[in-house]
């Protein structure tokens, strides 16, 4: 399963993907699926099971996300 984080800005997507490449995490910058909205149009898709990392590195980084989802399921 694949999880999203979606952002206001694009300099957050660009800077949550930046941190989470340095930090060895398969990251990609996507865009925001059309039942997801945020103002940027961006997103980071990424494997859940790197969620809790993926959480920690946000708050480290001060990094400002809109919502986390769960493709193809529920809002995590």
């Amino acid at each position: 399963m694949e999880c999203l984080t979606t952002f206001d800005t694009t300099h957050m997507a660009l800077r949550f993907e930046k941190v989470c490449r340095q930090a060895g995490l398969a990251v990609k910058i996507v865009p925001v699926p059309r039942e997801l909205s945020a103002s940027c149009g961006l997103a980071c898709r990424y494997p859940c099971e790197a969620e809790k990392t993926v959480e920690s590195l946000v708050k480290e980084h001060q990094i400002d996300v809109l919502g986390y989802h769960r493709l193809g399921g529920g809002e995590s």
